[in-house]
């Protein structure tokens, strides 16, 4: 075997991202046939390519839960299925929809107790560069962790699952049998509580967002933007907005980690949705980064969001409050009567983030006033923005049949 034919192999296994060990070595190599089957066996481990946008970083991967097609097909149908919940009334799906990038469109959503949970529901797409899953809960840094959460807490209930029944039901089925083998092998025995959640993070991982026309522009379609954009994104980075400092990067946050960076980057920032006065007035759960470190000075911080898709995943802010106006919601009376869209909602709603940042927020001891503080905008520089910020919204995303329902 030629050597160059081996490391042709070992490319497509570096294509594929798995990993050599560094114990391989070439020149020590007395076997190439050996060495073929080796990079054979290496390529066929996880089998998974990554479609990425252009510019767009390999995810991380936790190295217990290697991507799989096996793994990310098994939770795709999981993430539809109602038997994730104790009642079958829900499933992850009831509270994140592919329309709305995979939020839900309420100020905040309810499990199967109908009981309202204290934070809206963010939106999933490029939840696979997140190092930090949830608004404010630093103790969960994987998809494989935050699953439990929807899965089994019950302060407030959300699937409710208390018992393994729902373990039963799947092994009863006969597409699951299959799916489960496909991933895990081993029948009966593959169907297990971490095999769920290892399926439905695998799945959630793939929710990768990146040809907005934003994107498009940037990767040399520059008519894929409107002049109005192109002048809002300028106000975006620029030094009197400052929205930047929060919401940076490739998928406009500050909270992210990929295979190109040497460690992760996550911060929580109180953004004066609320005076003091007001978050005393809430409860531990709803004070933000508080409720875990029972630390004053942490009061109202938050996980900065993606803005990725923000035209469709309002309302805004962690508690849902900035939502827009009646007329301008296609799912109120007085909106539908007017022909209002997604578009006129959010148009609307962004504008009342954007007024709110511009006064500068509330008065709370914990905001960071070199950010947050008052500025000014035209008329025409705040509708430039709001223009910016609806192209980051990618179509493709919201109609892909691979993030689809397979039940339908």
């Amino acid at each position: 075997m030629k050597l160059y034919k081996v490391l042709l192999l070992l490319g497509i296994l570096n294509f594929t991202n798995v990993c050599v060990p560094d114990f391989l070595d070439l020149k020590k190599s007395k076997d190439d046939n050996n060495l073929l089957l080796l990079a054979l066996a290496l390529s066929q481990g996880s089998g998974w390519v990554w479609n990425l946008p252009p510019g767009f970083p390999i995810p991380t991967v936790p190295s217990e839960n290697p991507m799989s097609q096996a793994k990310v097909d098994l939770g795709k149908f999981l993430f539809y299925d109602s038997k994730l919940s104790a009642n079958e009334s829900m499933a992850c799906s009831s509270c994140h929809f592919q329309n709305l990038a995979f939020s839900d469109g309420k100020t905040t959503p309810s499990g199967i107790t109908s009981e309202a949970h204290p934070r809206n529901a963010q939106q999933l797409s490029n939840a696979a560069y997140h190092p930090r899953l949830t608004w404010s809960n630093p103790l969960l840094k994987t998809l494989e962790q935050q699953a439990r959460v929807p899965m089994f807490s019950l302060a407030p209930p959300e699937l409710g699952l208390a018992n393994e029944d729902y373990l039963g039901k799947l092994k009863s089925d006969s597409n699951y049998q299959k799916l489960f083998s496909a991933a895990f092998g081993n029948g009966d025995s593959a169907v297990t509580e971490q095999n769920v959640r290892f399926s439905l993070a695998s799945f959630q991982r793939t929710m990768i967002s990146g040809y907005s026309p934003y994107d498009k522009a940037t990767n040399g379609n520059r008519s894929a933007m409107s002049a109005s954009a192109t002048r809002g994104a300028s106000i975006f980075n620029g030094e009197v907005a400052e929205c930047f400092h929060c919401h940076g990067g490739f998928n406009f946050t500050d909270t992210t980690l990929h295979t190109k960076q040497t460690s992760e980057e996550f911060a929580y920032h109180n953004n004066g949705t609320h005076t003091q006065a007001e978050y005393l007035a809430l409860p531990i759960n709803k004070r933000g980064l508080e409720e875990i470190t029972l630390l004053a000075s942490d009061q109202g911080k938050f996980r900065a969001p993606s803005l990725r898709n923000v035209g469709v995943t309002f309302p805004y802010m962690h508690d849902g409050s900035i939502m827009c106006d009646d007329s301008a919601n296609p799912g109120h009376p007085t909106g539908v009567a007017s022909g209002a869209t997604l578009e006129t909602c959010a148009r609307n709603a962004l504008g009342k983030v954007i007024d709110q940042y511009v006064a500068g927020g509330k008065g709370h001891p914990n905001v960071d006033t070199t950010l947050i503080r008052p500025f000014s905008l035209q008329p025409s520089e705040k509708t430039d923005l709001i223009n910016f910020l609806l192209a980051l919204t990618d179509s493709e995303f919201l109609t892909d049949s691979k993030f689809s329902n397979p039940f339908q």
